[in-house]
C-alpha cells in the first residue's frame, strides 16, 4: 500500500497508504551505508528520471539492470519543481520493497497519481527534482512526544471521530521546513490523516506513534541531463 510523505500543499495531505519523503541532506546528497557500502545512489534518482521521461513520452525505458543494489527497503519518490522547490508529488511505501521495481513504480506513481496535485506534465519535466528517500530504523514511541524533530519521520495510527482506524505520515525534513514544534505536527498530522473533530489532549494521548529515520538523495534535472551526457560521451 501508498502513502504520501511530505510537504503540505498548504495543509491538505495525501493519506493513501504508500509514504515517504526524508532527511537531512547536506548539498543534495547523503549516503546510507549497510556493512560497508553505500546503499542509496544518485543512480536511484537517474533512474526515476529515466523511467519518468519514458512515461511522459510513451516508450518503455531500457530494462537494463540498474546499477544498485535491488535490497527490500521502504521507499519514497518525490518530486519538486523549479528554484523554489515546489512540491509536485510524493508517496510511497513503508513496506520493504525491491528498490528496482519500487522505484520504477514509485517514480511514475508520485508523479501522476499523488492526490493533491495535477500530474506532471512533458513541460515541466525539465524543471524537476527528485528525491529517493529510504527509510530505517523503525521504533514504537512511548507517546505522541517521543521522537525528535529534524531526527524523527513519525507514522500516526488513530481512531477518527467515526470511529475508523487512520494512519499518516511525515518524513523527517517536513516539521523543520514548516517551523512546526512537536505539537502543531501531530496536530497537522491528525488533519492530514482525515481527524475533523476538536484535537483535544486526550486525543494526542490516544494516538499510537511509530518514529523512524530516513535517508535522502535528491537530483536536479541539469545533474540528470550531465550524467546523460557524461555516459554517452
Amino acid at each position: 500500500m501508498a502513502s504520501s510523505c511530505c510537504g503540505v500543499k498548504k495543509q491538505k495531505l495525501n493519506n493513501s497508504m504508500p509514504s515517504i519523503c526524508n532527511g537531512n541532506l547536506t548539498g543534495g546528497h547523503s549516503s546510507f551505508h549497510k556493512n560497508g557500502y553505500s546503499v542509496i545512489l544518485p543512480e536511484m534518482c537517474y533512474f526515476c528520471f529515466d523511467v519518468l521521461h519514458g512515461h511522459l513520452h510513451n516508450y518503455e525505458p531500457p530494462r537494463s539492470t540498474p546499477p544498485f543494489t535491488n535490497e527490500a527497503y521502504p521507499l519514497f519518490v518525490t518530486w519538486k519543481l523549479g528554484r523554489e522547490r515546489r512540491l509536485r508529488g510524493c508517496i510511497g511505501t513503508f513496506s520493504p520493497t525491491s528498490l528496482h521495481g519500487g522505484l520504477r513504480e514509485y517514480a511514475v506513481t508520485s508523479a501522476m497519481k499523488d492526490s493533491r496535485f495535477d500530474p506532471i506534465t512533458k513541460e515541466e519535466f525539465s524543471k524537476l527534482h527528485c528525491s529517493v528517500s529510504l527509510l530505517t530504523h523503525f521504533e514504537e514511541a512511548v507517546d505522541y512526544l517521543d521522537w525528535e524533530l529534524g531526527s524523527h519521520g513519525i507514522r500516526i495510527e488513530f481512531v477518527n471521530e467515526k470511529g475508523h482506524k487512520k494512519t499518516a505520515t511525515y518524513l523527517p525534513e517536513v516539521a523543520i521546513e514548516q517551523g512546526w514544534d512537536k505539537i502543531q505536527t501531530i496536530d497537522s498530522l491528525l488533519r492530514k490523516g482525515g481527524f475533523k473533530g476538536p484535537i483535544t489532549p486526550e486525543v494526542r494521548k490516544s494516538i499510537r506513534l511509530t518514529r523512524y529515520r530516513s535517508e535522502k538523495i535528491t537530483i536536479a534535472y541539469n545533474d540528470y541531463v550531465a550524467q546523460k551526457q557524461n555516459g554517452n560521451a
